[in-house]
């Protein structure tokens, strides 16, 4: 069989796998895990409080403006498209900062992060993926966390880079340790500039809104961009490019294509299709800190 009918065969067959009915979870993933849910729950809570009149602050808005431009882009350039895709190469030194800025998202460390995102591209929206957009959009969006995830298991297979480095076995480890100073400094200058709403109302801004709103960003590339949008290539799943997705997530709403150029450092390819990670690296490379990029180019 020649190489174009043997792709062709395996694009059928990964359209029949995301189009197919859904099977009823396995009884070992039914059960909720009450500490994923119990930290969820708690930090929405935490980010409804942080809403009240009395803490807010122009300097709780600079906070959080500054600590969700990090973390965004900790996890777009960082852990995304850095680390998990390799889509180019940067001093160690700064792999480890943008690491460090995408692990403040608490979205688990970055082995099992990249793990489990390189897992998704090998089953995407097929019934093995941990979100499978195929189960629904709640499903997609927040609720797959709250089971057992079977991905977990394969972490070697998927992130076997990242575990033989101590650092990321460290971080991956410790990774909800990293609010603490950064909740301390937070509370630190709140109380000393006399900011209203106090040191307080800073580490609420902080840390519990600035969390909760990163993940909805987050889960919305994995079930907005599923479901809304449109499609510039053929991809055997259900990628969608979703404008206000993307502006949310630097980019990372142009996810049909990314699904089509996995390893592209550039996800925003037609002229109207803002990419502000793009925009990051682009930046980086001018400095001479950023090389070896892969970009990946709209043909029409």
């Amino acid at each position: 069989m020649v190489p174009s009918q043997t792709a062709g065969n395996r694009d059928l067959r990964l359209r029949a796998a995301v189009t197919a009915p859904r099977e009823p979870l396995p009884a070992r993933q039914r059960r909720v895990k009450t500490g994923t849910a119990g930290f969820m729950l708690v930090n929405h809570i935490l980010a409804t409080v942080a809403l009240l009149p009395q803490f807010w602050s122009w300097q709780a808005i600079v906070a959080f403006g500054i600590l969700y431009w990090m973390t965004v882009l900790g996890v777009t350039l960082g852990l995304h498209r850095l680390v998990a895709h390799r889509s180019l190469v940067v001093p160690v030194w700064l792999e480890r900062v943008l690491v460090v800025m995408g692990t403040l998202a608490c979205q688990s460390g970055p082995i099992e992060w990249v793990g489990l995102h390189r897992h998704h591209h090998r089953f995407s929206d097929q019934p093995a993926d941990h979100h499978d957009a195929g189960r629904g959009l709640w499903w997609s969006h927040s609720e797959w966390m709250l089971h057992d995830i079977p991905a977990l298991k394969e972490l070697d297979r998927y992130a076997g880079d990242l575990q033989c480095d101590p650092f990321y076995r460290w971080l991956d480890r410790w990774f909800l340790l990293l609010q603490i100073p950064l909740g301390l400094c937070l509370y630190w200058y709140g109380e000393t500039a006399l900011v209203h709403g106090g040191g307080l109302g800073l580490v609420l801004w902080g840390i519990p809104l600035r969390l909760v709103v990163v993940y909805h960003v987050t889960w919305l590339v994995n079930s907005a961009t599923h479901a809304f949008g449109y499609r510039n290539f053929d991809c055997p799943d259900l990628s969608r490019n979703c404008w206000w997705v993307a502006i949310l997530s630097f980019g990372e709403g142009w996810h049909n294509n990314h699904h089509a150029h996995p390893a592209s450092a550039r996800h925003g390819l037609r002229w109207f299709e803002f990419d502000m990670t793009w925009q990051h690296v682009r930046f980086l490379k001018h400095l001479g800190l950023a090389k070896c990029i892969r970009e990946a180019r709209y043909r029409l």
